[in-house]
């Protein structure tokens, strides 16, 4: 299939928030050895630095962190569970500590399971801590638009508490996943409270 050049570093250099509601309606895709696996990115998350209770960052550079740390454009691949892989990409200026988690998946070409979730997301696309600190602008995993590059006019970006992060304090409510709606993919349904995303 005919796929748009990927994000740059720049793209990814970008305030964490923008880039969030900016990777809605685009592309991750994995070229693998035997097939190419394409799904459009219909809810992140961001996760804001060391500030951010909820970030892994805000515990310091570790061995773990340390890309988060390291030069936007890049991918942070983590264990939850002892079983669950997530998918991050590292955002803003070197030093930053931020980064968009990739919470759900649309399936474009090649994604036979269901990839509504983080955890499901990597199974799907068989990403693992191998794809940690892989740079996303080269390489066989990237991001790219869409080649309609436009959401489509039944949709619109929604803004809502992120999940899984309650013992974050304040961090826990503030609306910072984004998602697509109304669409079938989204790892949750919106809650009462969310709001449009109005940039």
């Amino acid at each position: 299939m005919n796929l748009l050049p990927r994000y740059s570093r720049d793209f990814y250099a970008q305030e964490t928030t923008a880039v969030a509601q900016s990777l809605l309606g685009s592309y991750l895709v994995v070229e693998h050895p035997a097939c190419t696996q394409v799904g459009r990115v219909v809810e992140t998350e961001a996760y804001l630095g060391p500030i951010d209770l909820a970030a892994h960052s805000s515990r310091g550079v570790t061995p773990r962190t340390q890309v988060m740390f390291g030069p936007p454009g890049h991918a942070y691949v983590y264990l939850i569970y002892g079983m669950y892989h997530c998918f991050n990409v590292v955002t803003e200026p070197e030093g930053s500590g931020t980064a968009v988690l990739i919470r759900a998946l649309e399936p474009v070409h090649n994604l036979d399971l269901n990839a509504s979730g983080p955890g499901r997301l990597c199974k799907a696309l068989s990403l693992n801590l191998m794809h940690n600190t892989q740079d996303l602008c080269d390489g066989n995993l990237y991001l790219c638009p869409s080649p309609d590059s436009a959401l489509r006019a039944s949709e619109s970006i929604q803004r809502a508490p992120r999940i899984g992060v309650d013992s974050a304090g304040d961090w826990a409510s503030k609306p910072l996943r984004f998602l697509l709606s109304p669409n079938t993919y989204v790892s949750k349904p919106l809650p009462k409270r969310s709001t449009p995303f109005t940039g």
